[in-house]
């Protein structure tokens, strides 16, 4: 009974120390400019906001695209402005680094990706 109540407490203590990872790393993004790749193929390219536990986003000054962001030629993109992305249909979540810099480093952001 014992030995149980040992991995238990072990179980959640590695649960706690991932969620808090996860939260520190969802904090970072705050307020960075991400793309977000969507099932039906769009990109949604703003500001991330903030998240729920569904993985809903909310994203302001989002814009859509129907083709890739990087697709030759470029099309206009549609302006949503504040969105909200349903988790379920969210790909991959990316900080966007042609518009990600900080004022006080003129160099961009290490990229980081996340897979759905």
């Amino acid at each position: 009974m014992a030995g149980e109540t040992e991995l238990v407490t072990k179980d959640e203590a590695q649960i706690r120390q991932q969620r808090a990872e996860s939260r520190q790393k969802l904090e970072a993004w705050l307020n960075k400019s991400m793309k977000i790749k969507m099932t039906d193929g769009r990109t949604l390219v703003g500001i991330f906001l903030c998240t729920d536990s569904d993985c809903n986003i909310i994203m302001g000054s989002c814009e859509e695209y129907l083709k890739p962001v990087d697709h030759i030629p470029k099309e206009d993109p549609r302006i949503l402005g504040l969105a909200m992305i349903p988790g379920k249909h969210v790909v991959s979540i990316e900080v966007d680094e042609t518009k990600c810099f900080e004022k006080s480093s003129p160099e961009p952001e290490s990229q980081e990706t996340m897979y759905i």
